[in-house]
């Protein structure tokens, strides 16, 4: 008897087909990988296991026996907990408040009571957690721990987890993932939906895969490899190797000399930054969300205030140093240094989701004037081949940007960026959420920037990714360069140590 048993399930949104006919099984005391290619509807079927959601058709089982899940609370009720990849959390409470935040007990509610039962649920799998500590002063896996224990707090057996390692260090998978071993160990049932297949292999007892909404099957993760894995998705043979190629003749291309930054709500962004870019090189940046990544960039885009140093770019033209601080957005642009940076919302920064791919592409010229807005020919030839390149699924180049999936939004994104050939191409999460097979067309394209003499400097969240394409890696934390390290001989621990280091601050 199967601890969980989806039969023939079918969700459909209007016209859109999310989930056909799927059945999957999830046996007691098991960790599953819910594998599938963006738009596939791992979550969509995910989010009918957990209340969110209710299948068109089909039938859950629970330990044989047939159920109807028409809330979260009804899955509690079933012993069922789902963490999402956006934390649900109330900031200004503590990891107590917000543990038992809705939960319902019997007599008085007493908080130190329920903090000591955090406290031994905590002991018994391997977290650490302080029941007291507000939510605002959490690190993202202190937050990811709250909701965990939130969920096994209300009596939970079986656990989804939706893209749980996607903001972690490797130090701070590698602790969750013992966690779930012990979680596995005491009986509990896991579901990870997860993108990455080193992870897949090493937690994994089973995969099953989703393939356009319907399931291609299940296997065996020690009887299985990465490729394997990656045709199930795809339906195809996908080269999974980035090919990195030595630098040529690289040059200064971004000397930055003791930067320091202003955020928007007045506090230090970045703190004395020095580095140098080149052409023909991607320089990786490495850090814990909200290091200063985001703050970095958008000094060098021209779009952030900034409180001292320099940001000098050197012209390949006509070698001309130039101080890109006392330049405008639009002038650094010109110069051919170029920002995509991919936010997690996609629509609200960089692109205009009434307009069409072609004006999209467009955007970037219109304050030229107006020859450019007649001349609709030269971009929809330039959105055709970023159609083509990266494979963006739509019925034409005129069909609204909003009507996209995400994962094809963000293409149209990093695309336009990627076509302008820029000299300094700033690429920011261009993977973010991107399946396997997208997110190695985008690898690819960032080595051929490269070749082409860019100088590109490329933000990601996967430490193996960054160590296999970049040639050098530059660390933050809080703001600070913790170090820089050549990419071809650091290890992923040593870069993982890197991110997690504390910087001594000197008062100004």
């Amino acid at each position: 008897m199967h601890q969980l048993e989806l039969r023939n399930i079918t969700k459909t949104f209007g016209s859109v087909v999310a989930n056909n006919n799927v059945s999957l099984t999830l046996e007691k005391g098991e960790i599953l990988s819910l594998l599938g290619e963006n738009g596939c509807g791992k979550t969509t079927l995910m989010n009918m296991i957990a209340g969110i959601y209710y299948p068109d058709s089909g039938s859950i089982l629970i330990n044989g026996e047939e159920v109807s899940i028409k809330s979260p609370i009804d899955a509690f009720n079933h012993g069922i907990g789902m963490i999402h990849q956006h934390f649900k959390l109330v900031d200004v409470f503590s990891a107590t408040e917000n543990i038992v935040l809705g939960y319902k007990e019997e007599g008085r509610f007493n908080l130190k009571k329920s903090a000591i039962k955090v406290k031994e649920i905590a002991d018994k799998y391997g977290f650490i957690i302080d029941p007291k500590k507000k939510i605002y002063d959490m690190s993202v896996s202190e937050k990811q721990t709250v909701e965990i224990v939130k969920v096994l707090f209300r009596g939970a057996d079986i656990l989804i987890l939706d893209e749980p390692t996607a903001v972690l260090t490797p130090q701070e998978t590698r602790k969750l993932f013992d966690v779930l071993r012990k979680m596995k160990e005491d009986g509990k049932s896991i579901i990870i939906i997860t993108h990455k297949l080193n992870e897949v292999m090493e937690i994994s007892d089973r995969v099953a895969v989703l393939r356009k909404g319907e399931y291609i099957g299940s296997v065996n993760s020690k009887e299985t490899s990465e490729s394997q894995l990656t045709e199930m998705m795809v339906g195809k043979k996908v080269e999974l190797n980035i090919d990195r190629t030595e630098p040529k003749d690289p040059k200064d291309r971004l000397i930055i000399k003791n930067l320091s930054t202003i955020r928007d709500d007045g506090l230090p962004g970045v703190r004395n930054i020095e580095f140098t870019a080149r052409s023909g090189e991607i320089l990786g940046i490495a850090g814990i969300a909200g290091s200063g990544q985001k703050e970095l960039l958008e000094a060098i885009a021209g779009l952030s205030k900034i409180k001292s140093g320099t940001i000098e770019y050197i012209n390949p033209e006509n070698e001309e140093i130039v101080n890109l601080c006392l330049k405008s957005p639009r002038q650094i642009r010109d110069l051919g240094v170029r920002l995509a940076f991919v936010p997690e919302d996609r629509l609200g920064m960089g692109l205009v989701g009434n307009m069409d791919l072609v004006d999209n592409v467009m955007l970037r010229s219109y304050e030229k004037g107006k020859l450019d807005l007649l001349d609709r020919k030269t971009p929809g030839k330039l959105t055709d081949q970023i159609v083509k390149d990266l494979e963006v699924v739509t019925d034409s180049v005129n069909t609204p940007v909003r009507r996209l999936s995400g994962g094809n939004v963000q293409k149209v994104l990093v695309g336009r960026e990627i076509a302008s050939v820029p000299k300094v191409l700033m690429a920011a999460y261009p993977v973010r959420g991107l399946d396997i097979n997208s997110s190695y067309l985008i690898y690819n394209l960032l080595n051929e920037q490269k070749e082409n003499g860019s100088a590109v400097i490329f933000v990601g969240e996967d430490l193996d990714v960054l160590l296999a394409l970049s040639d050098r890696i530059l660390v933050l934390n809080g703001g600070h360069i913790t170090g820089i390290v050549d990419a071809r001989s650091a290890t992923k621990e040593e870069v993982g140590l890197l991110m997690t280091k504390s910087v001594v601050v000197e008062e100004e």
